[in-house]
């Protein structure tokens, strides 16, 4: 069985999770140092998924 586009997780790197939750890129990896905003290691680079960042935002509430 084939993966769908909506089966495919969406995932954001810095820059764009930094837009998401109106924060610095700084903010955001430090965010990331401190475990505060969930991630993980794709191909050398830091993201976190937009279940994290919804996770994050419901915390934050």
């Amino acid at each position: 069985m084939a993966a769908t586009l909506s089966d495919i997780p969406e995932f954001y790197f810095c820059p764009e999770v930094a837009g998401k939750i109106r924060r610095t890129e700084a903010a955001v990896r430090w965010l990331w140092h401190t475990g505060a905003l969930k991630s993980r290691v794709v191909g050398g680079r830091r993201i976190s998924s937009a279940e994290d960042i919804a996770s994050f935002l419901d915390g934050a509430a």
